[in-house]
C-alpha cells in the first residue's frame, strides 16, 4: 500500500538550511487558554508504588485514598519507586532513538495507514486528515497480548521485550489500586476488560529541536483511548497537562513514570475518574523524546458505565457500549481531530 509521501521531521529538522517552521506545521493555539502553571500547588500526585504493593495494611489504604484524590483531581501522576530498572528505561529510550536514527529507506517498511497494524512509523499524527502537521515522528509497537518486535536497530527486540512486560506489571498494579480506590474488588476492572488479553502499545515519539517553537506543537492538545498509559521521557520535557484552566509542564522525577487515566477508565468510573487534555510542546535547544505505553481492554471488550459504580451514587449511565477495537478506528477519523470523542458516545437525553 502506498503511504503518503511526507518527509519525517527528522528530515526536515536535519536540513542545514532550516531556519524556521514552514507554513504547513504552523500551530495556532488558543489565545483564550492561559499560560504555563510550574509552582508546587500546580505539580501533578506522586504515588509511591512500592507502598502501594510492599506496605503495611495503614500504608497501603493510605496510598490508595492518594491515588483516588489523584484519579478524581487531575487524571495524571508519577509513579516512584517501581520495579523497573531506570537503566531498562534509559536502555529503551536509547534504543527508539537509534530507530529514529536509521536512514528513511530503512524505515518505509514499516510505514503503514492501519492504526492496528502490529508495527507502524510515521510523522505527524494522521496526514490524510489533518490540515496541520505536527512535530513529531513516531513508532508504535503493539506488544501485547502478542509481542511484535523490530530487527533493527540491533538490540531493539530485547529491550522491548523486558521492557513491555516490566512496564505492564506496573500497570496492572495501578489498575488494581485503582479498583480498589473506587471500592470495587481489587481484580473487578480487570476481569470486566479482559485484562489478559488486553492491548499494549510500546509508541515512541521524537520531537527533533525547533527554530520556531512558539509556531509549532509536538501533538496538540488529546486524551488517551487505552485504560491507564504509562511514560518516560529522555531528560528534555515537554509533556503539558490542562488542570484548572491552565497548562501545567509536567517536570518528572528521575526514573519515574507519569500515568495518566484514559478515555475507556472515563467511561467505566461514569465520568468520576475523566481523561485529561494534555499535549506536546517543543523547544529550541533539544531533541526529546517520548514513550508512551497505553494499557487498554482487549480489542473485543466494549467499556460501560459499571453497574455498582451507578446504582452507589444513583446515576444513569453516560455512555453507550463500543468494543475497544471499533473505538481505536474510530478514532482515527477527522472527527477525533475536532471533538472529544467520548462526546460521540455519550448517552444523549431529551
Amino acid at each position: 500500500m502506498e503511504v503518503p509521501k511526507l518527509a519525517s521531521i527528522k528530515t526536515l529538522a536535519d536540513s542545514a538550511s532550516f531556519t524556521f517552521v514552514p507554513s504547513e506545521y504552523t500551530f495556532t493555539k488558543n489565545p483564550n487558554e492561559q499560560g504555563d502553571a510550574n509552582d508546587s500547588e500546580h505539580s501533578i500526585p506522586i504515588i509511591d508504588f512500592a507502598l502501594l504493593t510492599s506496605g503495611s495494611p495503614d500504608q497501603r489504604a493510605k496510598v490508595i485514598q492518594e491515588l483516588r484524590r489523584a484519579c478524581e483531581e487531575w487524571g495524571f501522576f508519577q509513579v516512584t519507586n517501581h520495579c523497573v530498572a531506570e537503566s531498562l528505561m534509559q536502555s529503551m529510550i536509547d534504543t527508539c532513538h537509534r530507530f529514529f536514527d536509521l536512514p528513511e529507506e530503512e524505515k518505509k517498511e514499516f510505514q503503514t495507514r492501519n492504526p492496528l497494524d502490529p508495527i507502524k512509523c510515521g510523522t505527524s499524527f494522521n496526514v490524510d486528515i489533518e490540515k496541520v502537521h505536527f512535530w513529531r515522528d513516531f513508532l508504535k509497537v503493539i506488544a501485547h497480548p502478542e509481542f511484535n518486535s523490530l530487527y533493527k536497530p540491533a538490540g531493539y527486540s530485547e529491550v522491548s521485550l523486558e521492557f513491555s512486560k516490566r512496564t505492564r506489571e506496573v500497570a496492572t498494579e495501578i489498575l488494581t489500586g485503582i479498583s480498589e480506590s473506587l471500592g470495587l474488588e481489587a481484580d473487578y476492572i480487570a476481569k470486566a476488560m479482559n485484562w489478559d488479553r488486553g492491548l499494549q502499545i510500546l509508541a515512541a515519539n521524537y520531537y527533533p529541536a525547533c527554530p520556531q517553537p512558539d509556531k509549532a506543537i509536538g501533538l496538540p492538545p488529546h486524551t488517551d483511548h487505552g485504560l491507564v498509559t504509562l511514560l518516560i521521557q529522555n531528560e528534555t520535557g515537554g509533556l503539558e497537562v490542562k488542570h484548572k484552566d491552565q497548562w501545567v509542564l509536567v517536570n518528572a522525577a528521575p526514573g519515574a513514570f507519569v500515568v495518566n487515566i484514559g478515555d475507556q477508565m472515563q467511561i467505566l468510573t461514569n465520568d468520576k475518574y475523566k481523561s485529561i487534555w494534555h499535549r506536546a510542546v517543543v523547544n529550541k535547544k533539544a531533541t526529546r523524546i517520548s514513550i508512551a505505553v497505553p494499557h487498554g481492554p482487549s480489542l473485543d471488550t466494549p467499556a460501560l458505565p459499571i453497574p455498582e459504580l451507578l446504582e452507589r451514587e444513583g446515576q444513569a449511565p453516560k455512555y453507550i457500549g463500543m468494543t475497544y477495537e471499533k473505538y481505536l478506528e474510530l478514532q482515527a477519523c477527522p472527527a477525533a481531530l475536532t471533538k472529544h470523542f467520548l462526546d460521540h458516545l455519550r448517552v444523549k437525553h431529551n
